[in-house]
């Protein structure tokens, strides 16, 4: 599963380990990614969408109606 929030965008950042000795090494840092189900009344349905945590708090305050209009805007599939 891809590291990508439908809602937010949220996408890995990059960046060092960097140990006692002051070595550096890449590494990623992933977002909070939790695959969630929501019905939504006005497709008569559930949908399940891939979200970080800050998603879920954006469809908390929004509404899901609000947030899949949005989704059908852009076009995401789900």
């Amino acid at each position: 599963m891809a590291a990508v929030c439908q809602v937010t965008g949220a996408v890995p950042g990059f960046g060092h380990n960097i140990s006692h000795s002051h070595r550096r090494t890449k590494r990623r840092f992933d977002p909070n990614i939790q695959k969630k189900t929501y019905y939504v009344p006005s497709l008569g349905r559930k949908v399940t969408l891939t979200l970080s945590a800050k998603g879920i708090k954006v469809i908390d305050a929004r509404g899901i109606e609000a947030v899949v209009a949005d989704l059908q805007k852009r076009g995401v599939k789900f």
